[in-house]
């Protein structure tokens, strides 16, 4: 039973921390799969079969090593100057995004709480540093209540799809794209998702000491990870081709399922948004740490303090300058990452 109820953590944090912002809204998966027609229920089972390998096998490979951080895992994938210089481009990275994700919080609150962007700023930053502060465990915590959330909701909109007109869309809609796009989709969205989670997966699958409990926990969390692309790509084909002129795809499908479902939609953006947040400052503490040996609290509150200062430029400017400029790095990452050899990842 200890077994199974740290994999069921595991599980937890490994989709809360892959499962962000981007696809609460519809656009990750709409970007990535629907928008290629039937093609992308076979790419989501095939990203979902990658998410379960390569997710299970960097925390064993972090487990084998006892990597501090992610700068660790690296240095072990390229080498000891390429990878602390990849660690290096990693933190950057981590920023950026850690950046966009306060901005979308601060969002959230403007434009559905009436409150200013300053105040979800200040907000956000707050319950971010209470989580933060306490540790790894907090962070388990928040992704265990969290996570059954986003299942709740993935389950009304199955709910609300099914019986509809165009349900069967998701298994009949054509694509002219060519085959090489459809196909490389699934790669580059693993590989981006897996090399920003290396900040919150590679200490717990160091921390864990229980490889039946870290193989089960790859194993539940990629699958959570699967059935929620099926069920985001499954409502949101059934809205094609119109429901691509939305900026929020999601908001289309709930709209018509009254106020108490709107909130809970807010609430799901804006967790999905939190877990990125505390999982990616947690990472960039752990790593600031291990090069300079400064305590905790006082880097947890200057990254708070740096996401704050560039947040100011706004969520949607972030979003479309920095992922673009993530791509490449996180495919250089994947790749290497299924070229390592380790007996224990094995």
């Amino acid at each position: 039973m200890a077994t199974w109820g740290r994999a069921l953590q595991i599980a937890f944090t490994y989709t809360g921390t892959i499962v962000g912002a981007g696809f609460a809204t519809g656009q990750e998966i709409l970007q990535f799969f629907t928008r290629y027609g039937a093609a992308a229920t076979a790419t989501i089972l095939f990203a979902g079969l990658m998410f379960i390998w390569l997710g299970t096998r960097m925390m064993l490979l972090a487990g084998s090593l006892k990597a501090a951080s992610y700068e660790d895992l690296n240095k072990h994938l390229f080498g000891p100057k390429i990878g602390e210089w990849f660690s290096l481009f990693t933190l950057a990275m981590l920023f950026g995004i850690t950046t966009v994700m306060l901005a979308g919080g601060g969002s959230v609150f403007n434009e559905h709480f009436k409150l200013s962007y300053q105040a979800g700023l200040l907000l956000t930053l707050l319950f971010a540093y209470l989580v933060i502060a306490r540790g790894l465990q907090a962070i388990v915590a928040v992704n265990t209540v969290v996570v059954p959330l986003m299942v709740l909701f993935c389950a009304l909109i199955i709910t609300s799809t099914v019986g509809s007109p165009n349900a069967g869309n998701w298994l009949a809609l054509t694509s002219d794209r060519p085959a090489l796009h459809i196909w490389a989709a699934p790669f580059l969205y693993v590989s981006y998702n897996l090399v920003t989670a290396q900040a919150v997966l590679v200490p717990l699958g160091a921390s864990v000491q229980d490889r039946k409990a870290v193989i089960w926990g790859g194993v539940l969390g990629g699958a959570m990870v699967t059935a929620m692309l099926l069920a985001g790509h499954f409502a949101l084909a059934s809205q094609m081709p119109g429901i691509t002129q939305f900026e929020i795809p999601m908001s289309r499908l709930i709209a018509r399922l009254g106020g108490g479902v709107q909130l809970l939609f807010i609430l799901v953006i804006f967790s999905e948004i939190f877990t990125t947040y505390i999982a990616n400052v947690f990472g960039l503490t752990l790593q600031i740490r291990q090069r300079t040996g400064w305590p905790a609290k006082p880097v947890i509150v200057a990254i708070l303090t740096g996401t704050y200062l560039i947040g100011q430029i706004g969520f949607s400017t972030l979003l479309s300058t920095l992922y673009p400029l993530f791509g490449m790095l996180g495919l250089i990452w994947f790749v290497r990452m299924m070229m390592s050899r380790s007996r224990s990842a094995r």
